[in-house]
């Protein structure tokens, strides 16, 4: 099954268990996102791909430079590992992951959490690529993706779980669930962009746009 069909397949279930209240306020917050005009201002496609070092799940200082040294760069945001729709895009994305590989490609993933948590993310979906933590969304900052959930949407996920303890801050900011696909020389070739948090780049497309860098 593809992550798509995945991600419809949960975005159904959560439909029919959700009061209408919570479905409305969860629409209106991407609507926002929406009108923002955040897809504008994010790095997209023929960009630059700024340069960064982050820490990665065990303390170690990653470099995006250093990786770029090897070749292409998979780069990939998700909001974190209470989000069912990101577990379910690092599990597609780990699978995909030898052939990326097999392209001269290596996959960076970026979160707002917390070092504890995101090594907690890691190791809860077996994954085998760089998980690093963009502490106050530093990082998505500076392309552009970071936006403020509402103080409804902030409330539900409140009643579920306690963002600030995955982020260590209350700022209610997250970023989009963007990918890139950067080459070797550092220019963005593909950008994924969504502001709806339920869709995702397909890996399938990331490797056909990593078969066409070569």
């Amino acid at each position: 099954m593809s992550l798509q069909a995945e991600l419809e397949a949960y975005k159904e279930k959560f439909l029919q268990k959700a009061d209408q209240n919570k479905i409305e306020a969860f629409e209106g917050g991407i609507q926002e996102v929406i009108q923002s005009g955040i897809l504008k201002q994010a790095l997209n496609t023929g960009d630059q791909a700024i340069s960064f070092t982050l820490k990665n799940a065990k303390g170690q200082e990653v470099s995006l430079d250093n990786y770029l040294e090897k070749g292409p760069v998979v780069l990939t945001w998700y909001r974190g590992g209470w989000c069912p729709y990101c577990n379910l895009s690092l599990k597609h994305l780990q699978q995909y992951l030898p052939q990326f590989k097999k392209e001269g490609a290596n996959l960076l993933a970026l979160t707002p959490e917390l070092p504890d948590k995101s090594l907690s993310t890691q190791e809860k979906n077996e994954l085998e690529f760089e998980v690093l933590s963009d502490v106050n969304n530093t990082v998505a900052r500076q392309y552009g993706l970071v936006f403020q959930l509402n103080d409804t949407v902030s409330g539900y996920y409140k009643q579920a779980f306690d963002l600030e303890v995955y982020n260590g801050n209350n700022s209610d900011e997250l970023p989009l669930a963007a990918t890139y696909v950067i080459d070797s020389s550092g220019k963005i070739r593909y950008a994924f962009l969504d502001a709806d948090y339920r869709n995702r780049a397909e890996p399938e497309e990331v490797l056909k746009q990593l078969k066409q860098l070569s």
